[in-house]
């Protein structure tokens, strides 16, 4: 084994002590800069200036007065989505873009239903009731408020049916309305 020289032990504690006097400056201020941190993100009490005559009692001094909100007040979005509607949704009813017109273009698919189908020079044509009880005769191609007849035949109507949900990748989808349905039936 190899013997250590007396003076190289020395070196070598003093440079241990030198490393942890280092060590414990920067404890010392990384616990101030914690301190003084934690000092800035608490609330600070307001600062009161101190009243001229400290024996006057404060219910003398007026309420200090709140500005109301002028009636003429307006909130204008500037393009930007109102923060209280939900943006998700509930997909139970589809929300409709335009205004609802007269007959069938003011109806929507979930609205209508197939009364009867019958031939007309050739062509099919379906008999549908609307929401209102009226019963009109519509051709293919003919447009209600969400869709458009695609075709007709004699078991009912097919509809592209536009979906208005903002989280469906799907924007239009086909719906069969049937001649005879369950609820139409009556035992």
């Amino acid at each position: 084994m190899r013997r250590r020289s007396p003076g190289s032990q020395r070196a070598g504690a003093s440079d241990v002590r030198a490393h942890a006097k280092a060590m414990a400056l920067v404890m010392c201020a990384m616990a101030l800069i914690a301190e003084s941190a934690t000092r800035a993100a608490a609330p600070q009490p307001p600062n009161r200036p101190l009243p001229e005559n400290p024996s006057a009692p404060a219910a003398r001094r007026p309420p200090s007065p709140t500005p109301a909100a002028p009636d003429n007040y307006t909130y204008d979005a500037h393009g930007r989505r109102d923060p209280f509607i939900n943006v998700l949704g509930t997909g139970i009813q589809p929300q409709l873009v335009s205004k609802r017109g007269e007959g069938a273009a003011g109806w929507t698919v979930a609205e209508i239903s197939v009364r009867g189908i019958v031939q007309s020079r050739g062509i099919l044509v379906a008999m549908v009731r609307g929401p209102d009880n009226r019963t009109f005769l519509l051709h293919q191609g003919d447009k209600f408020l969400d869709g458009t007849i695609k075709s007709i035949t004699p078991e009912g109507l097919i509809i592209v049916q536009e979906v208005n949900d903002p989280l469906s990748l799907v924007k239009q989808r086909e719906i069969r309305k049937q001649l005879r349905t369950l609820e139409d039936t009556k035992p």
